[in-house]
């Protein structure tokens, strides 16, 4: 267990989006240039199928289950893109055989709509319990999902920043990857133009209604048993809570996927582009791409695994 951490959580506000860190009164470009993080080359694996890519990230937590003594936390994925896991990890848990596995794990979410019921049909942590199961629930040491029930999201959101602290930061931090116009992406929200830095933890930004629309299909799409009261109070989400680069860059370990590019086809040119992009040695000009392209924040980290459909790299 590392000791915790005695400086206070910070509030730096750009534009309408507020992040919170430790010292996070850095500009993004100082941020950029203490952190002083080499640009690596972004190796990617590709698998046939989606079950594969599953059966690839259960082995990452089995692996480090057998690589580390005590407490494993992750992050878990919205969407598609660990689904097949979540799947297995279900049945798994319905038997014996991972039970001294599940016991170890303290389980985090990365992202959220708020806000809104914690129990709405729209909510990650209902399609979490529906593809998971509640064996896998029962089973683990903790469950820890953003608070979007509360009449104050940052207060709520420091909270859970001590709370993924105090187990000792991030062992895994699964991730996808989302399209955004001109070939650019997001990480957890990280949206373009966010002014997000290398100090940010966490954040609450606005969010837009072709985000809610695009959410909202996904989950009818998906199987969610949604009301018409789940959706009305899901169109009137204001804000997304999201995990920060500083969290994605102090995890030990991304396993990054991305399956469905089939029903996504702009993220083809944007995973391209992530690969492609040559950042800039310039602290202001590294901030800058970063922030109009935050997919590339994983460029920066020096331990990641990308698993793909060969679709992904289809023109």
């Amino acid at each position: 267990m590392t000791a915790p951490n005695t400086e206070p959580i910070e509030r730096r506000v750009v534009g309408q989006n507020v992040w919170l860190g430790r010292g996070a009164s850095e500009s993004p470009a100082a941020a950029a240039a203490v952190a002083g993080l080499e640009a690596r080359e972004y190796a990617y694996e590709v698998l046939e199928t989606e079950e594969a890519v599953g059966r690839a990230q259960l082995e990452e937590l089995r692996r480090l289950g057998r690589e580390k003594e005590g407490d494993i936390s992750f992050i878990l994925l919205g969407g598609r893109g660990a689904q097949a896991m979540y799947r297995l990890l279900g049945r798994l848990a319905e038997g014996t055989e991972e039970d001294a596995l599940l016991g170890r794990l303290n389980v985090f979410t990365q992202d959220a709509l708020a806000p809104m019921r914690m129990d709405n049909g729209l909510s990650f942590v209902r399609d979490f319990e529906r593809l998971l199961g509640p064996a896998f629930f029962r089973k683990v040491k903790s469950f820890t999902p953003m608070r979007t029930d509360t009449d104050d999201l940052e207060a709520g959101l420091t909270s859970y920043i001590e709370k993924l602290e105090s187990v000792g930061g991030i062992d895994i931090f699964f991730l996808g990857l989302g399209p955004e116009p001109e070939e650019a992406s997001h990480l957890a929200y990280i949206k373009p133009g966010s002014g997000a830095a290398a100090g940010d933890i966490a954040g609450v930004i606005p969010i837009s209604s072709s985000i809610l629309e695009h959410h909202i299909n996904k989950f009818k799409v998906g199987g969610s048993h949604v009301t018409a009261e789940d959706e009305a109070e899901c169109r009137a989400a204001t804000h997304i809570l999201t995990l920060g680069p500083a969290a994605i860059l102090s995890a030990r370990r991304v396993v990054q996927s991305v399956v469905d590019a089939s029903t996504a086809p702009a993220k083809r040119a944007s995973y391209r582009r992530v690969l492609e992009t040559e950042l800039s040695a310039d602290p202001s000009e590294r901030a800058a791409q970063l922030d109009r392209n935050p997919g590339l924040w994983l460029r920066l980290h020096p331990n990641v695994r990308s698993l793909i459909l060969p679709d992904v790299l289809e023109a």
